[in-house]
């Protein structure tokens, strides 16, 4: 079973999200979005003709996006089969979060690693 398959993003807390944002644009050059993200698209190695992105992107630090982690970023790989995967993961004994969610631009779920860290699983359409 493929497992991840790239990076889908990396989200951290700061202390103030909106002036942190636009340092990072100002002085990294980060092309951020309407909601302050930024999104790296780039084209599959295999399948030129495939494209993705990657997101960066800074949250409020009282956000309770992370819970039950109590670290301060969370990693989102992407997944080929989402729930396949999950289930893959319940049966070797990780902790998974029952919940899912899914939008427009795919399918999300998510599990803690042994220190307790939240890690977003993204199965984009």
């Amino acid at each position: 079973m493929k497992r991840v398959t790239g990076l889908g993003g990396i989200f951290f807390k700061a202390r103030d999200h909106k002036k942190l944002r636009e340092w990072y644009g100002e002085h990294l050059g980060l092309p951020l979005e309407e909601d302050g993200s930024a999104s790296f698209h780039w084209r599959d190695i295999e399948d030129p003709d495939q494209m993705g992105f990657s997101v960066w992107s800074a949250f409020p630090q009282d956000t309770d996006y992370f819970d039950p982690s109590t670290a301060p970023f969370m990693i989102n790989f992407r997944v080929a089969d989402l729930n396949a995967l999950l289930e893959q993961l319940r049966l070797e004994g990780v902790e998974v979060d029952d919940r899912r969610e899914e939008y427009e631009f795919g399918k999300f779920g998510w599990i803690i690693d042994p220190e307790g860290n939240r890690i977003e699983l993204w199965e984009p359409r």
